[in-house]
């Protein structure tokens, strides 16, 4: 719980489109140490219909132009709910001006922005925080304290996986590749790699290697989740892969689409192997190992109760992300997820694509990513 409980904070809202009134707006309303004061969107209009929707049009300042609305000293704290291409800018400015940051994922349309977006965060001393919510699921979170605990030793093997057999979201921007920087590798692939590392705790990364497709994307599919896409306006890839080696050796396999030929289907799921057990979350979330001579499979009873200290059992994965988040900033503690974690994420995404183009593995020195033969 927080220590602080009188305190107030103010938050603003900056793009006020799915992710925006989906996920931060209904949870930021239900949290009771924040304010919602101020929505920005370039078309006025979304900003003005966000309000409506919670019953605030009277209250909440509405803006098209975000660098006005930085202006108002009285706002603590701004969700960063954009397109991918304006988060790091967006976020830098908010940094400056003197506010805390919840940026929706990926960090960043590159890996050099996402750096800036860290270094702003020191040298500001203010929070920034990456919308990485799958990590607040109760099977994540039981997972990550079975890793911490040593119940699967060395974790040397792993996959991502973010695979959907046609599930193209077909509005907004998804499909444009200067708004966006890619596709399903950018879009859920960034999830199921966060997550990974995560419980892994492994964010030295040696090499990567990585395949990009463009196979479906020109083929129209009626059988699409959200509708038939536009094969004209489809220019981000349909799928992509990524062969990660880390610094001690370990190896993740990252794998995202949107569109592939498979029944292997599933999204945000990491899958480990140690030397003394594994996990995935391919049927729930499932530990392996062998004992007393004999191999044995296990199934925590995760909707039987709480997740240690972790208040709440009805609370949603988007409802816990926003509380924490609230709770980092009042009590002055780190978010649970940081932003130098985010930008290794984005560095390895950015080598994955930047591999696909070149045929060539893309070697890690002290992070900076260099290319090489």
């Amino acid at each position: 719980m927080a220590q602080n409980t009188d305190r107030v904070l103010k938050v603003a809202i900056v793009g006020c489109g799915g992710i925006a009134n989906g996920k931060h707006i209904p949870n930021l309303v239900n949290q009771k140490n924040v304010e919602l004061v101020a929505f920005c969107d370039i078309i006025e209009e979304r900003a003005i219909e966000s309000a409506r929707k919670i019953g605030k049009e009277d209250t909440i300042k509405i803006y098209t132009d975000y660098k006005e609305l930085l202006k108002d000293e009285s706002i603590d704290v701004v969700h960063v709910c954009t397109p991918n291409k304006s988060h790091s800018f967006i976020t830098i400015d908010a940094l400056e001006a003197g506010k805390h940051v919840m940026c929706e994922k990926p960090m960043a349309k590159t890996a050099k922005e996402a750096r800036a977006m860290v270094e702003t965060a020191k040298r500001t001393g203010k929070k920034l925080t990456i919308g990485y919510d799958n990590r607040y699921r109760p099977d994540s979170l039981t997972l990550k304290q079975i890793c911490e605990r040593g119940d699967l030793g060395d974790i040397y093997f792993a996959k991502a996986h973010a695979i959907r057999r046609r599930a193209v979201p077909t509005w907004g921007v998804f499909l444009n590749e200067d708004e966006q920087g890619g596709g399903p590798l950018i879009d859920i692939g960034t999830h199921a790699l966060d997550l990974t590392l995560w419980l892994m705790n492994n964010y030295k990364v040696k090499s990567v290697k990585g395949n990009v497709y463009y196979k479906l994307g020109d083929k129209e599919s009626p059988a699409n989740a959200f509708g038939p896409w536009n094969p004209e306006e489809f220019n981000v890839e349909d799928s992509a892969f990524g062969f990660i080696t880390m610094e001690n050796g370990a190896t993740v396999i990252l794998e995202a689409s949107w569109a592939l030929n498979t029944l292997d289907v599933g999204e945000a799921q990491a899958s480990l192997s140690g030397t003394e057990g594994g996990a995935d979350m391919k049927d729930g979330l499932r530990i392996n190992g062998e004992d007393l001579g004999v191999l044995y499979t296990k199934k925590p009873e995760l909707k039987t109760g709480g997740v240690a200290y972790f208040a709440g059992n009805s609370e949603s994965q988007a409802g816990r992300e926003c509380r924490l988040w609230i709770e980092s900033i009042l009590n002055d503690t780190e978010p649970m997820v940081k932003p130098e974690q985010a930008l290794v994420v984005t560095e390895v995404l950015e080598a994955i694509y930047e591999s696909a183009r070149t045929g060539k593995t893309v070697y890690f020195d002290d992070q900076l990513v260099t290319a090489e033969g």
